[in-house]
């Protein structure tokens, strides 16, 4: 169906002069004359046949029609905005805007992450942390770092890390353990939760063979990261991810004494819209990614 619309330079002339109550601040914003934007206002009222403003010696007011024709643009132009700068790639070429889980960010990618300003200082990195599911549609994003491959239908994912989940804790924890821990001895201490990795205790219980272990007890935290933190301070035993955790077991941080490693299901993947271009600086910042990740896999 053919959309009837008036032409689109009277309407943003009006918008602009509406939102300022003034046509010259509207030309001085869209970079033209008084004269051009009070032209352009003109021609818009002559072909919707209603006055838009009631000019005064000094003063500029919407009528009503203005006012209600404003208040849909409004809307219209900010919906307008969102969607050009969602497929725009200008002025955008050297920022990428990346989105991860919050423990999968502080554990694994800040750190490394002034090693790729070193080697990259043009490019600027955007990260947000969530846990919805990404939406490239109505998110102004280059890639997800999530921990599934996305549509296949619409985004392209590419295999970053393993998921391997294994115990770990503070070496403080186990000042007075003198003898061996096997992994059914887990279950003598407090055990750390992740309610975003709600059924991992359960999968590295099961897999180890630790049929009397209870992992329903313990404390419990909104995520890894302060679960992992919470290890560190001493308080427990949490269910750590290899690949996040291994700076922290190579310095001595953490330990891990009870000889089991589960590998999980599935990992972390690289995922971004298939449908945009990717710009340089993405580019650069994806294959920078693999080759950090490159000897986990």
């Amino acid at each position: 169906m053919r959309r009837v619309l008036p032409p689109l330079n009277p309407l943003r002339s009006f918008e602009a002069a509406a939102r300022h109550l003034s046509f010259t601040l509207a030309a001085r914003e869209l970079s033209v004359s008084q004269v051009a934007v009070s032209r352009q206002v003109a021609v818009l009222e002559e072909y919707l046949e209603v006055a838009l403003f009631e000019r005064g010696a000094r003063s500029l007011q919407l009528t009503a029609e203005g006012a209600r024709l404003m208040s849909g643009l409004t809307v219209a132009f900010s919906e307008l905005e969102r969607a050009v700068s969602q497929v725009s790639m200008r002025g955008r070429r050297n920022v990428v805007s990346v989105q991860c889980y919050t423990t999968f960010a502080q554990w694994w990618l800040i750190p490394r992450l002034a090693a790729f300003r070193k080697a990259h200082p043009e490019i600027e990195v955007r990260l947000t942390a969530s846990l919805e599911p990404v939406n490239f549609a109505r998110q102004n994003l280059d890639a997800v770092i999530a921990s599934a491959p996305g549509d296949p239908q619409t985004q392209t994912s590419e295999f970053l890390t393993p998921c391997h989940l294994l115990p770990v804790c503070s070496p403080a924890l186990l000042a007075d353990v003198s003898e061996p821990l096997t992994p059914e001895d887990v279950g003598r201490f407090t055990m750390l939760h992740s309610l975003s990795r709600p059924c991992a205790w359960d999968a590295w219980v099961d897999s180890a063979g630790c049929h009397t272990v209870v992992t329903t007890r313990g404390l419990r935290f909104e995520n890894s990261a302060m679960a992992f933190d919470a290890a560190l301070g001493g308080m427990g035993v949490a269910m750590g991810i290899q690949e996040l955790v291994q700076h922290h077991l190579d310095s001595g941080q953490l330990v891990s004494p009870f000889g089991h490693v589960y590998r999980s299901p599935g990992g972390y993947y690289i995922v971004r819209p298939s449908h945009r271009p990717t710009s340089a600086a993405t580019d650069a910042f994806l294959r920078w990614l693999l080759e950090q990740a490159q000897p986990l896999r």
